[in-house]
């Protein structure tokens, strides 16, 4: 059985990702690994998907020379977005996300 302070701070990992990106995640999952496992699986997700949306984005603005990257950097910014909130709504109901395309580093 959850508890909604897990829930809590396993939402804060995807939401507050949108503002500060990667260190949201970060401070959250080291802070909490060792008290929850619900809490250390979402942040763990969230730190993954938010460096793997940054190594994407520099790739895609490496690419706007050829002018693709125009396109792709959009693109990553909308798919970002709408995860992050299907995260966040499977966070909350107590579900476990995980993140398509995401490059898994933190394990």
């Amino acid at each position: 059985m959850l508890t909604d302070d897990e829930k809590t701070f396993a939402l804060l990992s995807h939401v507050l990702s949108l503002v500060v990106g990667f260190l949201a995640p970060l401070i959250i999952w080291l802070l909490k690994k060792d008290q929850s496992a619900y809490i250390a699986e979402h942040a763990q997700e969230s730190l993954n998907f938010q460096i793997s949306v940054l190594i994407y984005s520099a790739v895609a603005g490496v690419l706007c020379f050829i002018l693709i990257g125009l396109v792709l950097l959009p693109l990553i910014g909308i798919a970002a977005l709408v995860l992050i909130i299907v995260a966040t709504v499977k966070a909350y109901k107590g579900e476990m996300y995980r993140y398509p395309f995401t490059i898994r580093l933190i394990k």
